[in-house]
């Protein structure tokens, strides 16, 4: 039930017409509308919200002195109200009158000389609202190619496609109630207890034959907010999703150390980490043991068997799994994001302890992560730090997902292979800088975005717009262009960090 604090209002129908609207702004619109204020209670029906409503009932305690204007206004309208006394309060019921300039002209005299409530408590209802199809979303999804579906009362279902929102034009606007029950649904226990409880939660359901998903369920403004994240049953490879095979098989050969996938939200870095381990599942015998939060795509045991746990029901936080992880024989870690100091030392506690561990991290491009994740620790720590993290560390994997000529999008790539001194040194020096200056070397196999974003301008699959847009560097990318770029001297950047 909302609040509203609207003033002292002298027309009813006025009233009625605001009242509707903010609930509906933040719920939906409703099928029946009850407004409680003071002694009154107003209530609304109709046969459907894309109707007006068509009759509305005034209640009040039956030795009220409204009795009088109620009874003189009943007398006058005798074709479109009725008024009786049930139990200990009286009813006063309006019918729409068919007139369309004034619907209700009795509600119109009623405000001659009733004073209406200032504040009124409100709520609605809708039982003739079908119930959402989770099986019609994940269809629409798939068919549309969205990445997401955001629900939210009082607007119709939107999608998210190539990072934009577009509403769904095949849906009607959604209610509060039927958000609520897709939630519960489709959530498992523990999840709707826990949304009961903290307002919030996160899930993952299956839809057979279309999709796995992400959902996340929070309160927003006292109303539901439910966002499903599309995750197909099918894990795209490499061609697919048009990263470099040679050096994606050459990461997922490695038997041991660091590597990371790093980007912005929404940047695809789970995706290519699923493709990541699908060719290690398929191509090596190993056990691969994946610690999320939720799960996201699911691998069944093809070479390699394949342990996915889920944290909230197969453990109770990711650092306990982390930590545990090593007694569970894996040969390959997947932990879901490296958010935390505890989570990150023991990623590369793991590292160094000869498995391969892949993780995400939130940075905007390679040269910044090995900085940022010193920066989870205090300064006291941070040189040892540097020190683990250089030994442990053997790839970072940036992307960014960029707008198609033709639509859709596809990743540009920066690589940080930790295969040179220089590139060593500049992680334990923490010169970011340098780091992307060493990324550039010939002795090196790293590559920035600038080159990435110049191979698919050069294949034609992006704009040369775009790809100034996404560069890190928009003056270097068009020297690249022009063939007229000279890599900076190495020794000139770390004399400046000196």
């Amino acid at each position: 039930m909302q609040i509203f604090g609207l003033g002292r209002q002298t027309a009813l129908l006025t009233l009625l017409a605001e009242v509707e609207r903010e609930y509906a702004r933040t719920h939906g619109a409703p099928a029946k509308l009850v407004l409680h204020g003071d002694d009154l209670v107003v209530t609304g029906t109709r046969a459907s919200v894309d109707a007006g409503f068509e009759h509305w009932t005034i209640s009040f305690p039956a030795g009220s002195p409204l009795l009088e204007a109620f009874q003189a206004v009943q007398t006058e309208f005798a074709a479109t109200c009725e008024l009786a006394e049930v139990g200990e309060r009286c009813e006063f019921q309006c019918r729409f009158s068919g007139d369309d300039a004034d619907p209700f002209p009795a509600l119109a005299r009623l405000s001659e000389t009733v004073a209406w409530p200032e504040i009124w408590r409100v709520a609605g209802e809708d039982p003739q609202r079908g119930r959402l199809s989770a099986e019609r979303l994940f269809q629409a999804m798939r068919d549309r190619k969205a990445s997401d579906i955001h629900l939210y009362p009082g607007a119709k279902p939107v999608y998210r496609i190539d990072n934009e929102t577009v509403p769904a034009a095949n849906f009607a606007a959604v209610t509060t109630q039927q958000i609520l029950d897709l939630v519960r649904e489709i959530a498992p226990d523990s999840a709707w207890d826990e949304f009961q409880k903290h307002q919030q939660t996160s899930f993952n359901y299956r839809q057979v034959g279309i999709a796995y998903s992400r959902v996340s369920v929070f309160i927003k403004a006292g109303v539901p907010h439910c966002t499903i994240r599309y995750l197909p049953e099918h894990i795209p490879s490499f061609e697919e999703l048009h990263i470099p095979r040679s050096t994606m098989e050459k990461l997922a050969d490695v038997h041991e150390g660091l590597v990371l996938v790093s980007g912005m939200t929404g940047s695809g870095k789970s995706t290519t980490v699923a493709s990541l381990i699908d060719w290690i599942n398929s191509n090596r015998a190993l056990h691969i043991l994946t610690i999320e939060a939720p799960v996201e795509f699911v691998h069944g045991n093809k070479n390699s068997i394949v342990s996915q746990r889920n944290v909230g029901t197969d453990t109770p936080t990711a650092i306990e799994a982390v930590h545990g992880a090593l007694r569970h024989d894996p040969d390959v870690l997947f932990i879901g994001e490296m958010r935390d100091s505890d989570t990150i030392r023991a990623a590369i506690d793991a590292a160094s302890t000869g498995h391969l561990v892949i993780s995400t991290f939130h940075a905007n491009n390679a040269s910044e992560v090995p900085n940022r994740i010193v920066s989870f620790f205090d300064p006291a720590e941070r040189d040892l730090v540097r020190l683990q993290l250089r030994d442990a560390l053997r790839c970072v994997i940036s992307q960014r997902l960029v707008p198609k000529k033709t639509g859709g999008r596809v990743p540009a790539l920066e690589f940080l292979f930790k295969d040179t001194v220089h590139i060593e040194d500049c992680i334990l020096n923490g010169n970011s800088a340098a780091l992307r200056v060493a990324m550039q070397q010939m002795s090196s196999e790293s590559s920035t975005f600038e080159q990435s974003l110049l191979a698919l301008l050069k294949e034609g699959l992006i704009a040369e717009d775009t790809a100034m847009a996404y560069a890190t560097n928009a003056t270097m990318f068009a020297q690249m262009k022009l063939g007229t770029y000279a890599v900076p001297s190495l020794e000139t950047m770390v004399t400046r960090h000196r």
